[in-house]
């Protein structure tokens, strides 16, 4: 298969997105969830970018996009196949221990309750990584040493999230640039 052409962006995963599914999990509105989506998604990607990079960053976010399986965003996504825990820790991760204060103010930023952001982002967190690996693997899971080390080790991760943070704007529900304007300093508190 061949690779996502370059100018996809953060917009096509949104559109592949179950907002009912998502609203149902965390138990708000199809509105509410498509808000929270709105801001978390890119808060979401511009973390794992701010990894990105930072070499070590971008090795460590390789190793995780081959132990992340694009089929969890292919033909149809289905949220009760999402592992929450591992959501968990990719956010840990990301974030770091900047993760409360990226919560909090993102929270203002898409007008959103925190307590829906901590239970949002678990559940997002390894659907980007999928999709990610995806992109980065041409649509089949990279394997330890393959593609995804390959192209953190170029830059092409850096390069790869950039182009999905770049490509989307406002008019698929997300406001990338709003979203990450708003966060400023914290994204990338997660590099170790």
């Amino acid at each position: 298969m061949s690779r996502e052409p370059a100018d996809a962006s953060l917009d096509d995963l949104l559109a592949e997105l179950p907002i009912d599914q998502i609203a149902g999990r965390l138990g708000v509105d199809a509105e509410q969830a498509q808000r929270a989506v709105g801001g978390a998604l890119p808060a979401l990607f511009g973390g794992l970018k701010a990894n990105a990079d930072d070499p070590a960053g971008a090795a460590s976010l390789a190793g995780a996009l081959s132990q992340h399986d694009p089929g969890l965003v292919e033909g149809g996504i289905d949220v009760a196949q999402v592992d929450t825990a591992d959501g968990e820790k990719i956010v840990d991760h990301v974030f770091g221990a900047k993760k409360d204060q990226v919560v909090a103010q993102l929270s203002g930023a898409a007008g959103t309750d925190s307590g829906i952001l901590q239970k949002l982002l678990p559940i997002l967190a390894p659907l980007a990584l999928s999709y990610l690996s995806k992109k980065v693997g041409g649509g089949q899971a990279p394997a330890p040493g393959g593609t995804a080390e390959r192209s953190a080790a170029g830059g092409g991760l850096g390069d790869l999230l950039g182009g999905l943070l770049g490509g989307g704007g406002s008019s698929g529900g997300l406001d990338v640039g709003g979203v990450l304007g708003s966060l400023g300093g914290l994204l990338g508190g997660g590099r170790r």
